[in-house]
């Protein structure tokens, strides 16, 4: 019979791999559907100006990926992908450590990313020919997610 400790390892495991797609993924997905709520608004207006907007409403949508680039290593490192279950519940805290930079910073990050777009789709709509600097603004957000994502990444790399 398998004790409960030797279970603990590997549900940290997925713990930290489930944290790490589903945190920065709810985030994303409510930043993107914002963004586009709003221009699909400014679109009702002004279909040409599309393009432009589809970009905006794209950009919170990365840390997402970011979160799951992140539970992909961590259920690579661990063996747990390939269905190893050898994983000590020290292992598994350490997994579930590695992964909050890039769960917290993450849904933050697309959150307030979103914010920014969305006011990069009030100015495309007024003036498209700034969307540049909308698209700028938007990425500065971005640095944090891409910071939090190495972190995460270094520290799982770390663990034996």
């Amino acid at each position: 019979m398998i004790e409960i400790i030797e279970l603990l390892g590997p549900a940290l495991t997925l713990l930290a791999g489930a944290l790490a797609a589903l945190i920065p993924g709810i985030g994303s997905s409510r930043s993107v559907g914002r963004v586009g709520e709003m221009a699909a608004g400014v679109l009702t207006e002004d279909p040409s100006k599309f393009g432009k907007l589809l970009i905006l409403q794209a950009l919170p949508g990365t840390q997402g990926i970011y979160g799951l680039l992140t539970w992909f290593m961590i259920m690579m490192q661990s063996g747990l992908l390939g269905g190893s279950m050898d994983i000590t519940w020290q292992r598994g805290l350490s997994y579930l450590m590695a992964a909050l930079p890039i769960a917290v910073v993450g849904y933050y990050s697309s959150i307030y990313q979103g914010r920014v777009a969305e006011a990069g789709v009030a100015l495309v709509a007024k003036r498209p020919e700034e969307q540049s600097k909308a698209l700028v603004m938007s990425v500065m957000v971005e640095t944090y997610a891409i910071l939090a994502l190495l972190a995460s990444v270094l520290s799982i790399l770390q663990i034996g």
